[in-house]
């Protein structure tokens, strides 16, 4: 788990599109921050929340300050992008106590190169890119690491093989794969080849063979 992350907030005025619209001009970002029964509206520096982003506070627990002062602490539930200009225009924040048992998605991060890869020619994919978990508030780690440098090809790990920190448990389903090595395409075409029935390809050999000898006579 990475150090917690503080982001400072301001209240405002609900208001709508037009006052959203002043805020992203100046810079800010509007929000909510709701949970224990209430919420209300907010906003915070765009360039603050970009850095608390850049500093994987897109899952861990935030301390909010209000004035300069703790206020508060809360997770990032959902960032809305602009499309073309890729930037926040609207965040919601979920207050939760520091133990609270919470639900997130955490990212996984593969660890190491697959045998499958690195000896066999083989290729990884990596199917999920996030485990759905439960645990404390305040130790939820910025991500998952899956070690795939036994993986052979035709291997995978599944999420219940993920190892979580401890208090938290897998909510995703234990036997969907996460990662898995397959062949190449150039080594498939090979096995599938070597897969089909001698009598199937042996006539157009002999053929081929006697042609060549032939010729060469």
């Amino acid at each position: 788990m990475g150090q917690q992350q503080s982001l400072n907030i301001e209240r405002r005025d609900g208001g709508g599109t037009t006052k959203a619209r002043a805020l992203r001009k100046a810079g800010k970002v509007p929000g909510i921050l709701y949970g224990h029964g209430s919420a209300e509206p907010i906003a915070v520096e765009q360039r603050a929340f970009d850095d608390l982003l850049h500093r994987g506070g897109r899952t861990g627990l935030v301390e909010l300050k209000l004035g300069g002062k703790r206020f508060d602490t809360a997770l990032v539930r959902d960032v809305q992008i602009d499309p073309v200009s890729r930037r926040p225009i609207h965040i919601d924040l979920q207050r939760v106590s520091a133990n609270e048992t919470v639900h997130a998605k955490l990212p996984l991060v593969t660890m190491g190169t697959a045998d499958g890869v690195r000896n066999f020619g083989g290729v990884m994919d990596v199917i999920v890119h996030e485990l759905d978990v439960e645990g404390p508030a305040n130790k939820l780690p910025d991500h998952l690491e899956v070690d795939v440098t036994e993986l052979g090809i035709h291997e995978h790990v599944t999420a219940g093989e993920v190892k979580l920190p401890a208090g938290f448990k897998l909510v995703t389903a234990s036997d969907a794969i996460v990662v898995t090595v397959e062949s190449s395409k150039t080594a498939r075409a090979l096995e599938e080849a070597a897969a089909v029935a001698p009598e199937e390809v042996q006539p157009e050999l002999v053929r081929e063979a006697e042609a060549a000898e032939g010729a060469s006579e």
